[in-house]
This record gives structure tokens, sequence and C-alpha cells, in this order.
């Protein structure tokens, strides 16, 4: 946390001079789990997450970003069309908070300052470091018991489309897989202390997490000139 946190400083704030124009607002939607316990589908957002976003234009294809992200996911093998799930149970909550930073790649050329408003799909990636619960399967009574709670790396792939209104104001709306280096947000494969030790699912795929939503940002700062990077 305290690595992402000088980095972000370092590419936020630092280069002052030659400051372009930044953008920040907040980030509303839906999130969902792919794991071992609950749905298999990617997009199935059934839980809130909201969080905040700020963005530096160092380009007009692509930018800087840094996002700091709250969910609760919500699962349930009542959910999934998987006969051996429905029959077996398993549930659990897991509050996940996540900070994230990376770059934004528009597909178009993205320049607020010309007559016609822009809108482009858009591709980010980076690195997300969260907060997740742990948990286990408590055999006698069959079912997940919360262990404790750990910090975590994920891979985040996002794809969305944004545009821009009146030169100062972007809406976007995007969904992006988390890819966790993780597979125990659903108590599958218990870490060594927590005192129970039974596995289940399947141990060769990490669990992953969607976020779907819509980002609101206003632009501040001065007109960018987009120098070369």
């Amino acid at each position: 946390m305290r690595y992402l946190t000088i980095i972000a400083i370092a590419i936020f704030w630092s280069n002052t001079i030659t400051a372009q124009q930044y953008e920040a607002g907040l980030y509303a939607g839906g999130a969902n789990f792919i794991g071992d316990v609950g749905k298999t589908t990617f997009i199935a957002p059934n839980s809130p997450v909201i969080g905040g976003i700020l963005k530096w234009n160092r380009s007009s294809r692509h930018s800087f970003r840094l996002t700091a992200l709250f969910a609760q996911l919500d699962v349930d093998d009542v959910k999934s069309d998987d006969p051996r799930r429905l029959e077996r149970g398993y549930s659990f909550k897991n509050s996940v908070k996540e900070v994230s930073l990376g770059l934004e790649y528009t597909f178009w050329e993205f320049d607020m300052f010309k007559a016609r408003n822009p809108a482009s799909p858009y591709l980010y990636t980076g690195l997300t470091y969260f907060n997740h619960d742990d948990f286990a399967l408590d055999t006698r009574r069959d079912e997940l018991v919360k262990t404790g709670s750990s910090w975590d790396v994920a891979i985040p792939m996002v794809i969305g489309y944004k545009a821009a209104f009146g030169g100062r104001v972007v809406l976007a709306f995007e969904a992006g897989a988390r890819y966790t280096l993780s597979d125990n947000l659903d108590g599958s494969a218990p870490k060594e202390g927590d005192g129970l030790a039974t596995t289940f699912g399947n141990s060769n795929n990490n669990d992953w997490y969607m976020f779907t939503g819509v980002t609101l940002t206003f632009t501040f700062g001065r007109r960018p000139c987009f120098c070369a990077f």
C-alpha cells in the first residue's frame, strides 16, 4: 500500500511546470465474484461498488489513472446453475477494498478542447492492491467461516466507453475484471495457520472479481498542451 501511494504521488503531482489536465470524480456500479463458490458468469453484478477516480490526461490518447474502490462481494451457491454447487449450498460475503494504478488508453483521439465533444472506447490495465476477508471451510458445520483478512495483488482488465460534455464533464461506462493472485477469497484454499485446512474446488484457478459501473469526472487544471511523453 505504501509503495502504491508513493508511485501515485510521483505520477500525479510531479513535473508541475508542465502540468496537464486532470480529472476527478466518482465511480458507482455493481460487483460480482467468480471462483469456486457461487455463479460463474463474468458480468452479473449483484452487490454495490463505490469509490473515487483521479486521472492525469498525459495526451489525447492515454491517461494515468488512480482509483480507490470498495465493494462487498455477495456470493451464494444457490444462485449458481451448477447442480453440484446448488446441492452444496456454500455462501459468504467478502468486503473488498482496492487501490488501482495504471494506464488508460483510448482507441480514438480524446481532446476535450476541440469544437466537437469527443467520445471513444478505451482500455485500462495496471496493478491493483486490495484487502479482502479470508475464509475457510468448517467441516463440522459444513459452512464457510471468516478467519481473518489479507492484502493481495490483482491485475485489472477493463474495457469501457466515455464521452465528454461541455469541455468539463466526462461520463463513462465500463466493465472490468480483476484477476487476483489469490485462491482464497472464497475459502477454497485456506492459509496455513487458519486452523481449518480443508480445500475444495479447482486449485489450478485463482479467484476473479468484476466491477461494472459508471464514472462521472470533472476536469481541472490548465488547458493541456499534450507535449511529447
